[in-house]
């Protein structure tokens, strides 16, 4: 009977590390999505989503990917931080996603 409840008990705890797994989000076509990187960006970028950046984390990610005069810096209602300012000379709007993501238009 103890022998039992001991390979019970051992099977429960191993079963424990599988649960706290979670699968990463998905975009809506499906794909999973790369978590930005100096050298990467999702290609399906920006990604709507809770972003935890702040301001002022927002600005100096953005200029140290090399933009400036950022100004206008606000988070739109899809988690997106928005703002106005310049590469390589030439005026763009900045898209930052939660992801980390930079994407200018």
């Amino acid at each position: 009977m103890n022998k039992i409840i001991f390979a019970g008990a051992l099977l429960g705890a191993s079963a424990f590390p599988a649960l706290s797994q979670t699968a990463p989000a998905t975009t809506s076509d499906g794909k999973t999505p790369a978590i930005a990187t100096p050298d990467s960006t999702n290609p399906t970028a920006p990604v709507e989503g809770a972003n935890s950046f702040t301001e002022g984390q927002a600005k100096e990610r953005i200029e140290k990917a090399g933009y400036t005069e950022v100004k206008d810096l606000k988070k739109d209602d899809k988690g997106i931080w928005m703002a106005s300012g310049k590469k390589d000379g030439k005026a763009v709007v900045i898209a930052l996603d939660y992801q980390g993501n930079i994407v200018a238009k």
